[in-house]
This record gives C-alpha cells, structure tokens and sequence, in this order.
C-alpha cells in the first residue's frame, strides 16, 4: 500500500468514527467541527506533526509552556498558527490520550502548573482573535473550539474508544502505536 493510499485509508477511517461519534453518540450535527477534528487525527498521526513547533535551536517543543512562549515571540501567520498548534496539541492529548497528561505535568517539567484545558481553550481563541492572510481555519471555528474545548476532548476520547473496540474486533486501523 502507497503513503498515499494508507493517509487515505487512515482519513477514511477518522471520517467515519468521528462524525459517527459526534452525531450519534454526543448529537452534535456540526459538519464543519466534524471535519477539523478528523483533520486533526489524521495529522496528528504522524509525530513530526505534533511536535512540529520548534525553538531557536531547531529541537521541537515537547512541553506547553514552551510553545506558548514560542507563539508569543511570533507575528502575524506565524503567530496565529502556533497558537492554533497549541490549541490543538492539548486537545488531542486531552482527548485522545489523557494519561498521558500526568507525565506531561511532572514536577520536573515547565508545564507542572499549566491548566491544560485552560490553555487550549485560551490558544485557540488567541488565534481566532489574529487577522490571517489566508484564514484556514476560519476564526469563527476557532472560536467555536475554544468554546466548546471540553466537549470536542470529551468527544475525541469517545472517538479513542470506538477505534479500540474496532481494533479489538479486528475492524479498525493500528494507530498511534
């Protein structure tokens, strides 16, 4: 199978589980929500993704505190899509993988004090709020993600288990390792 076809099959896949999750199971009917989230699975498959934000040196960002500091010594575009990464780096891993957030908050770590959802709800609407030359997403959606933050991560994790249980029967796609 191509990169190509497997990157199909993978979208194909979000597609499917997520609008059945968010119509079906949480009765949210928003096609536009439903489309960024399966983007945002189907990104963030790949690692180099979601690490993608990198400092001075060129070494990716792993921890929140260092990409909010990173957004805010950029401007315009750039500025805009480190928030909207930010956004979506939390709530992928609050939704998809929240076990993951207690070693994400260790002592040892910048992002021991962070208020995870907070956060991503305040990035998402930080770039909502930057005027963009090309407005992929649109501010109002991202707006509406940091309004309704909780429930899209409510909502990934329902997703998280319908694909489990699909992998379990033998229907479903080995994601994320």
């Amino acid at each position: 199978m191509s990169d190509n076809e497997r990157s199909f099959n993978v979208r194909q896949f979000f597609a499917g589980v997520t609008e059945h999750t968010f119509y079906t199971k949480l009765g949210v009917p928003n096609p536009r929500l439903i489309d960024y989230l399966t983007e945002l699975l189907t990104r963030f498959v790949n690692n180099e993704v979601v690490f993608r934000i990198r400092g001075l040196t060129g070494k990716p960002l792993t921890e929140v505190a260092q990409m909010m500091i990173e957004a805010e010594a950029r401007l315009g575009n750039a500025r805009r899509d480190a928030h909207q990464h930010i956004g979506d780096f939390i709530l992928f891993w609050s939704g998809v993988y929240p076990e993951a957030l207690k070693r994400m908050r260790r002592e040892d770590r910048m992002d021991h004090l962070i208020n995870y959802w907070a956060e991503g709800k305040r990035a998402y609407h930080a770039a909502s709020e930057i005027q963009s030359g090309y407005d992929k997403p649109g501010a109002e959606l991202l707006d509406e993600l940091s309004d309704k933050f909780e429930l899209c991560a409510y909502g990934l994790g329902e997703v998280r288990r319908e694909w489990e249980r699909r992998d379990d029967a033998g229907n479903g796609l080995m994601l994320f390792g």
